[in-house]
């Protein structure tokens, strides 16, 4: 188990390091000096040249690199431009908000997807389980921003059921917070319930059809015995990991989402550094939500190695 979670971790760590190479570099070799990029080709020479020594981008690439990684290693990941604060500060506040939005479409879309791949898998062939595969294929399908777009018009503005903004008043209670939130997260529970449900119907009929299972059956245990004790036992351990790493893409990939309902997340802080060349925050964002990425998946590892010995023992890869 230590030999499996030292290179789960050292892969990671490999990941992050090759992660922070790209977003930096990335945004060194744009045409221009950065001060210039900022401040707007009318800005005078001593005002860039000014800025270009304010920020260290005078000095060698290499150098450059070094002591933002080093800083961001301690916890400092330099000022904004834009808002003239710590970005680790503003990272904070985004990464909380953007949490409450996963936690909301978490609670919503794992017992749904679960239930319905169970469902599925269970009635194998028949018209529940192809209402569920392909229904939950084709909302998959459908980028999660048209389905905003779509639920903001009925919902929204039609019907008057629910606010347009994820923007609580100041001082909201839960549940003004959660009515709020409930819009945007509908868009996330579409995209990831045929996921979900697809990878849990995966393991209901290959745990159906495996020797344990028939064993089971002949030692005269009970239709509903065997399905909870094991079938649903061996067909979860996928779907526990599937989920484990959804929450990465649920706290850093909603840029869409938190645009189009005005929602203070990580995604709409990152759109906005990047419209507004705030490169100290927009390196620092992409940074935070690739660790919380591999973060997310190198949990979802342990928790699938605890739960399938086979992980671990080198069985699998």
């Amino acid at each position: 188990m230590t030999r499996f979670l030292t290179r789960r971790l050292a892969l990671a760590l490999i990941t992050l390091l090759v992660l922070s190479l790209l977003v930096f570099f990335g945004t060194q070799i744009l045409p221009g000096d950065v001060g210039r990029r900022i401040l707007g080709p009318f800005a005078t020479q001593e005002a860039v040249d000014a800025l270009n020594a304010r920020l260290g981008t005078d000095r060698p690439i290499v150098t450059q690199y070094l002591s933002w990684i080093g800083g961001a290693l301690t916890g400092d990941l330099g000022d904004s431009l834009n808002f003239s604060r710590p970005v680790w500060d503003l990272l904070k506040r985004a990464i909380a908000n953007s949490a409450k939005l996963a936690l909301v479409a978490f609670v919503i879309v794992v017992p749904l997807g679960i239930l319905g791949g169970v469902a599925a898998g269970l009635r194998q062939g028949r018209w529940l389980d192809r209402i569920i595969s392909v229904g939950g294929l084709s909302v998959t399908a459908i980028p999660e921003f048209v389905t905003a777009i779509a639920f903001i018009v009925v919902f929204g503005i039609v019907l008057h059921w629910l606010p347009v903004t994820a923007r609580p008043p100041d001082g909201s209670g839960l549940l003004t917070q959660l009515r709020y939130l409930i819009l945007p997260a509908i868009p996330l529970v579409l995209v990831l319930f045929g996921y979900i449900a697809r990878i849990t119907r995966s393991g209901v009929v290959e745990a159906l059809n495996a020797d344990y299972t028939r064993t089971a059956i002949l030692k005269g245990l009970s239709a509903r015995r065997v399905i909870v004790r094991h079938v649903l036992r061996n067909a979860l351990l996928p779907t526990i990991a599937v989920v484990a790493t959804q929450v990465g893409y649920l706290i850093g990939g909603l840029v869409a989402i938190e645009v189009l309902f005005t929602y203070q997340g990580i995604g709409q802080l990152l759109y906005t550094a990047a419209q507004k060349k705030d490169f100290p925050l927009l390196q620092g964002g992409v940074l935070v939500v690739g660790a919380i990425y591999l973060t997310s998946t190198l949990l979802a590892d342990i928790a699938y190695s605890f739960l399938n010995p086979r992980i671990r023992l080198g069985g699998v890869e």
